[in-house]
């Protein structure tokens, strides 16, 4: 695809036909100028060293070397450019827990909408980092690929909700086992697997799960949200709650010690979240202990630029313009540079 940065300045090209008619005209007056003092053929021996020709090819070079330039003040960009870039960070997937008793409100705003608090302000605090982002419940899948455009990460952030999978349940062992196939091949990187759950209905596997993540180099952090003492989960309606077949209310409780196995198995460290920042800040200070190795990154303009290419013919332009004189140069008349038939 083709296009201008810039195309307002084509409007100078505006100025080529009047350039044309005034090169024109003066051609006609400088011809009837001549015709006033006697027959051209006379003067033109008369004269050996003017030419005629030689304003005319100096000022075709100029014409053209002003349409270029209009060209190129107009950016000429096409197709697309692909960069790799070197970054020095660390590559970090979060598995968050979107299962219904997210819902519930024992951390303001609710566990959830909390969760995804501490992951945008981790993700603001990300430089030549990479991030990956799974949600899980009783299925697991990728919602954002690894990567470190950030802006993307935050965007599929807010489309997070517990409407994004329908099994219920918090199956860790399968969100663990995802991430872990989530980082790049890159060595020597720190790489970490941030799991945000309230262990509620766990369906077991996780520590052996984390344990196999540490084993491949992966640090396995967990951070537990919600109360131990349990809250209930918000139903459809305003001011009603979930409750079970029974008709009893459905009350989810955290699993911190289920939290704290999955995090000392992965080699990582548990953070209890309340309503002040104080686990985020923990968090962000574990991670900065993680060793930074150069990754590289491949990023893809939109847009080619081409403006080098008329620089050059520009360039090109003007040199030949400078080796043509008005007159004749008798140092080029052995070689028969610049000469037409009416010269000769």
């Amino acid at each position: 695809m083709f296009k201008f940065a810039n195309p307002e300045y084509l409007y100078l090209l505006a100025l080529v036909p009047v350039l044309v008619v005034l090169h024109i005209v003066s051609n006609i007056r400088r011809h009837r100028k001549m015709t006033e003092y006697g027959d051209e053929e006379l003067l033109s021996r008369l004269m050996p060293d003017v030419s005629s020709v030689r304003p005319n090819i100096r000022f075709w070079l100029l014409f053209s070397a002003y349409t270029l330039c209009c060209f190129l003040l107009a950016r000429p960009q096409f197709g697309s450019k692909q960069e790799t870039v070197t970054r020095r960070g660390i590559e970090t997937v979060i598995a968050l827990d979107i299962s219904n008793s997210m819902l519930a409100d024992d951390v303001a705003p609710n566990r959830l909408e909390k969760s995804k608090r501490i992951i945008s302000n981790l993700v603001d605090q990300f430089k030549d980092d990479k991030v990956g982002l799974i949600v899980f419940a009783g299925d697991a899948f990728v919602q954002l690929p690894i990567t470190n455009d950030f802006i993307s990460a935050k965007v599929f952030l807010n489309t997070i909700s517990p409407g994004l999978i329908t099994r219920q349940g918090t199956d860790i062992k399968q969100a663990i086992e995802l991430a872990s196939r989530s980082f790049t091949p890159n060595e020597g990187v720190g790489k970490a697997i941030i799991v945000i759950t309230d262990g509620e209905n766990h369906e077991g596997g996780a520590v052996e799960a984390a344990q196999a993540a540490a084993e491949k180099g992966y640090m396995v952090y967990v951070l537990g949200v919600g109360l131990p003492s349990g809250s209930p989960i918000p139903g459809d309606r305003k001011g009603e709650f979930r409750k079970d077949k029974d008709g009893n209310v459905v009350v989810t409780r955290l699993n911190e010690e289920m939290c704290r196995n999955i995090a000392a198995a992965g080699k990582g460290v548990y953070f209890y979240v309340d309503n002040s920042n104080a686990a985020e800040k923990a968090l962000r200070k574990e991670m900065d202990k993680l060793a930074k190795a150069d990754i590289e990154t491949t990023v893809y303009t939109e847009y080619d630029e081409q403006f080098a290419i008329i620089a050059w013919m520009i360039l090109i332009v003007l040199l030949v313009e400078i080796l043509v004189c008005d007159s004749r140069n008798p140092r080029l008349k052995k070689f028969n540079l610049f000469k037409t038939d009416v010269e000769r």
